[in-house]
């Protein structure tokens, strides 16, 4: 019986026999996903309609065997669950979640084979040499200095800027830690910021109600007048600014926040009123990926990247190298660094700041307290924390510099030649946000009204009402996702109209282009999809 049970897991002295039957297993799963790819199709296999009562079905029908099936019997229960699953090829535009590399799927299956816990290096020896490593990299790329920095991986942007607040807090007040949380501090971020701030500072204690959010400009950048303002009006009420979120590269339009602008604001404000140093958290979730051109001749071009991409690549070296200006940021390799999902690296600027948030060695006295080891990342909210670090580490390696800049540069160049064919198609649609790997529209029952809108020359009702028609072909787009998966949102930014002072969101429609397999040439069919399903004359009827 206990041989049966060891042949269930990977061999303990490398045997062949052992190997082969894992290396089956995933000759199975991989031939099973190949069997159900169709290059013209988003869909794995048949796609099922999912009902009001479908999970109440799946509770009913879920039975826990009383004998195991086997390793091979599971695989292939496993292979239904591909059934109607998205494949992320280039019929997929919705949002920025990428077809992970080839490296970093080896990188993943060495962080499972291995199942080291990152919490401590004896027990996650490559996980933690990794994260050094990476670490390293990566404060080049930002120009934080390597032998000061500290990082490591967690649960996404959502993480960072979790761990971010907990170091602004303790920065501001030390003792926070031990007496709890004052009730006068305070958080800024853009109206347009993700909203896991605004998590965080229910999780943290301080409070939604201590979330400022800043008004944005025209090109959804955080409007620094705004700021400044809010600010001060916040410690004249008796408040204390501790943290700003500055978004470079937000989730919709991929507005981008000027930092160097932003630490400006602060340290007026910290000498007009005696402050200590406003924390500055950069969410670079989404864009961080472009400070790889941070490095790049763009006079001599190396790569000969095309004059049009190029001007926005040096628009985006404007404000990404200005990143050592932070706190910390963020890597989230799982967007456009094309790796498995959960891979994420928070990047500190002075790693002595986490020894305001670690734990006294007596509170973990299994790990702690040990006369060996000397990677004890304790100051993290994980306790168990997978390795990550690996996949991350395994793409850098395959894709370098200038891979990273050819793949960012594609993305560009992609919703360049998207956008030219999206005004020549529909007359009746407009381009809402500036060249980036994203393309946010919004189409108009008749003439083309965002200039008024944006301007506040427009009413509200006209506002929502344009709003009412995009939200409906957003629905007629999601009915065919299974064919072309085109994203929307009920938030690009906001406008004030003429007859209202509350600002009012606009929605609109969004192409992502995070896939290889999209390129200039595949954009005359994502056009395609839309004249089938949004022709123009229905349009303009409304």
């Amino acid at each position: 019986m206990v041989l049966d049970f060891q042949q269930m897991f990977p061999s303990e002295d490398g045997n062949h026999e052992a190997r082969y039957q894992l290396l089956a297993l995933l000759e199975a799963v991989l031939a099973g996903m190949d069997r159900l790819k169709d290059p013209g199709r988003l869909t794995l296999g048949r796609e099922s309609e999912v009902s009001s009562d479908y999970y109440q079905s799946v509770i009913e029908e879920a039975v826990l065997p009383e004998k195991g099936f086997g390793a091979e019997k599971s695989v292939e229960e496993l292979l239904k669950l591909l059934d109607g699953h998205r494949f992320l090829n280039r019929h997929y535009v919705a949002n920025a979640t990428p077809l992970p590399n080839n490296a970093s799927i080896a990188g993943n299956l060495l962080m499972v084979l291995l199942n080291g816990n990152n919490l401590w290096d004896v027990d996650g020896t490559a996980a933690a040499r990794t994260e050094v490593q990476i670490t390293a990299m990566l404060s080049d790329i930002v120009g934080y200095d390597r032998h000061k920095s500290g990082g490591f991986t967690t649960w996404g942007g959502q993480g960072a800027v979790f761990q971010s607040l907990r170091l602004a807090i303790a920065n501001a007040y030390p003792e926070a830690n031990q007496q709890g949380t004052p009730h006068h501090l305070y958080a800024f971020c853009s109206e347009l910021s993700h909203f896991s701030l605004y998590k965080s500072m229910e999780a943290s204690g301080i409070g939604t109600d201590h979330l400022i959010k800043v008004k944005t400009n025209h090109d959804h950048s955080m409007d620094l007048a705004d700021l400044r303002e809010k600010m001060q009006a916040v410690i004249e009420k008796g408040g204390h600014p501790i943290y700003v979120l500055a978004t470079l590269g937000t989730t919709d339009a991929f507005g981008i926040d000027d930092l160097a602008g932003i630490k400006n604001v602060t340290e007026e404000i910290e000498a007009a009123y005696g402050l200590p140093p406003v924390y500055i958290h950069a969410d670079t979730a989404m864009g961080g990926m472009y400070s790889f051109f941070n490095g790049y001749d763009f006079s001599g071009n190396p790569l000969h990247i095309e004059d049009e991409v190029l001007e926005t690549l040096a628009r985006y070296k404007q404000h990404f190298q200005h990143l050592h200006l932070a706190d910390s940021l963020v890597f989230d390799f799982h967007k456009l660094g094309q790796t498995p999902y959960i891979t994420s690296l928070f990047l500190v600027k002075n790693r002595k700041a986490l020894q305001a948030v670690d734990l006294d060695p007596d509170e973990t006295p299994y790990v702690g307290n040990r006369g060996f080891g000397s990677y004890h990342t304790s100051y993290t909210l994980e306790c168990s924390r997978m390795g990550s670090s690996i996949p991350i580490y395994a793409s850098l390696l395959a894709f370098g510099i200038e891979g990273y800049q050819e793949i960012l540069a594609n993305y560009i160049r992609v919703n360049l030649a998207f956008r030219k064919k999206l005004l020549q198609a529909f007359p009746n649609a407009a381009v809402t946000n500036d060249v980036s790997p994203v393309t946010t529209f919004r189409f108009y029952p008749g003439n083309v009204r965002y200039h008024e809108e944006i301007s506040g020359a427009i009413t509200e009702e006209e506002v929502r009402n344009i709003n009412k028609y995009n939200e409906k072909i957003a629905e007629t787009l999601g009915r065919y996702r299974s064919h072309t998966y085109f994203g929307s949102t009920k938030k690009q930014t906001y406008v004030y109209p003429a007859d209202s002072r509350l600002p009012v969101p606009l929605y609109v429609q969004k192409f992502y282009s995070v896939s290889p397999y999209t390129t200039v040439d595949t954009t005359d069919q994502y056009i395609a999809f839309l004249k089938a399903h949004v022709e123009t004359s229905d349009v303009a009827a409304g």
